[in-house]
């Protein structure tokens, strides 16, 4: 198990723990930290999993995984070119910077 996944099932049930707590004595805001906690949790644990799927992929099959990192790139990079098309765009010119005798 990874540090990350441990850590990530330690803070899952200290929220859940302290909103089962907040429950009891009908304090809502400790119940709203403790799903906040729980959450947190949960997020630390998908994001070990992933890290994970993708380190043992990455060690599996690096031809693939190059391919798919290269066309998301390109695709990141032909909607970022594209997001300002529609746009007018003006430059900054320097006057008489042309105007001078050689």
């Amino acid at each position: 198990m990874d540090t990350d996944t441990a850590e990530g099932t330690l803070k899952e049930a200290a929220g859940k723990v302290q909103d089962a707590l907040g429950a009891v004595v009908g304090d809502a805001a400790d119940q709203i930290s403790g799903k906040a906690r729980e959450l947190g949790g949960k997020a630390q644990q998908l994001c070990a999993d992933t890290t994970s799927l993708i380190r043992d992929s990455t060690a599996e099959s690096p031809f693939v995984v190059l391919g798919i990192v290269a066309a998301v790139s390109f695709i990141a990079g032909v909607i970022w070119a594209n997001s300002g098309s529609g746009s007018s765009r003006t430059y900054a010119q320097n006057p008489g910077a042309n105007d001078r005798a050689y």
